[in-house]
């Protein structure tokens, strides 16, 4: 299988699971990106079209803690994005996993945030 039918498939999974998965200004779409070396995160209001908190492995303080794209910083961010959260209210949140299978870093993202105080 070559990276044009990968990511064709993987752009199939993304079109499928955002049929089903929606944000509002009460309970945003929390979106969650895996690069190779960094990991991204943001709460979205799909009815307004905008972000309402952003959180990625590139801020300052994540960046001193030195926070890669692996599972201990997966865990770290998803704290540091609950907490940001909640911090601007938001309290309960849709989780997006972006076409990723959610086992490994997505997982350990999301128990992180979970633990940290969001519902999802």
């Amino acid at each position: 299988m070559n990276t044009i039918q990968k990511a064709t498939l993987l752009q199939k999974r993304k079109w499928r699971i955002r049929k089903k998965v929606n944000g509002t200004s009460a309970r945003p779409r929390l979106s969650v990106k895996f690069s190779s070396k960094h990991i991204y995160a943001q709460a979205i209001n799909d009815d307004a079209a905008q972000t309402l908190a952003f959180v990625s492995s590139l801020d300052e303080t994540l960046r001193k803690q030195n926070v890669k794209a692996n599972l201990a910083g997966a865990k770290a961010l998803g704290v540091a994005f609950a907490a940001k959260a909640k911090a601007i209210g938001i309290e309960a949140v849709v989780f997006d996993r972006n076409g990723r299978p959610f086992h490994g870093k997505v997982k350990a993202f999301a128990d992180a945030a979970r633990e940290a105080g969001l519902k999802f």
